[in-house]
């Protein structure tokens, strides 16, 4: 027999893609999943022969590399636990400081809300339930990611409309909006060979990378279309590459728009870029 912590940190020590206080928490993640233990109840006692198969098949599936979130197929995001898959980029704690800010610069009622790149639909569904009577819509390029979203936003019981658009070829299906929000793909090709194995082969590249020659692309488009479809004083929140704050605050400069903030997230790093259309 072996108790409960000294199993998780055995089993942490095999994670070798982790530093090893995230492998613990990922392996007790998956200890409270598959037996409803946790951390406060380390005193139990376990046999590993007696552990379910689903839990040891998960686990190898872990020690491979793939996403925790994707093995479980849920990811937690600002209070709440979305579904997620492998056509869906995994929602990130910097998204969560953009939902924060969105929610609290913006108060009043019945604001008409688009988020483009949607994924899980993480964001519009947060905003949707947390905002004052938002009208809130979304819209994504894949078919697996919009699947994903429709059921995220039937399970939060809310009425959050999904489109599917390819953002770079089409235009924007609405207008008349208060805010436009985005976390679009930001990585340049060339950062490949600096990313973890479990991004690099789990998530899917076609929300995670652009061209190393135009790595604005989708803020460019995005900003440009943006301007058609804002209210005058529409806001435009972009989540963004650390190294291309300043790139980013001078495009929508060009762009004409007004009052646009650079911010960083609690990491200290350029994550969020805003402003508003005059």
């Amino acid at each position: 027999m072996i108790n409960y912590n000294s199993l998780v940190k055995k089993w942490a020590q095999s994670l070798e893609l982790y530093d090893f206080s995230e492998a613990q928490n990922l392996v007790e993640w998956l200890f409270e999943h598959h037996l409803g233990l946790r951390r406060v109840d380390m005193m139990h006692f376990l046999e590993e022969k007696d552990l379910p198969q689903a839990l040891l098949s998960d686990f190898e599936r872990l020690k491979k590399g793939e996403p925790i979130q994707q093995i479980l197929e849920k990811a937690p995001f600002y209070g709440r636990e979305f579904k997620a898959s492998r056509d869906t980029l995994i929602p990130r704690n910097e998204t969560e400081e953009l939902v924060h800010l969105m929610i609290k610069e913006n108060p009043q009622p019945h604001l008409r809300i688009l988020d483009i790149g949607t994924g899980t639909g993480c964001i519009p569904i947060s905003l949707a339930l947390e905002m004052n009577s938002a009208d809130v819509y979304g819209l994504d390029i894949s078919e697996g990611a919009l699947k994903i979203a429709r059921e995220n936003a039937k399970e939060f019981k809310t009425d959050v409309k999904f489109y599917k658009i390819d953002i770079l070829k089409e235009e924007i299906p609405l207008d008349d909006l208060d805010i436009l929000v985005s976390n679009p793909p930001y990585i340049p090709e060339k950062g490949k060979a600096l990313m973890h194995k479990n991004v690099l082969d789990f998530e899917p590249e076609l929300a995670l990378f652009v061209p190393d020659e135009d790595p604005l692309l989708f803020y460019r488009v995005i900003a440009e279309k943006a301007k058609k479809c804002l209210k005058k004083g529409g806001k435009l929140y972009f989540e963004i590459h650390e190294d291309y704050g300043q790139e980013v605050l001078n495009l929508l400069n060009q762009q004409g728009y007004s009052k646009i903030e650079l911010i960083q997230d609690l990491n200290d790093k350029d994550r969020i870029v805003k402003g508003i259309l005059e």
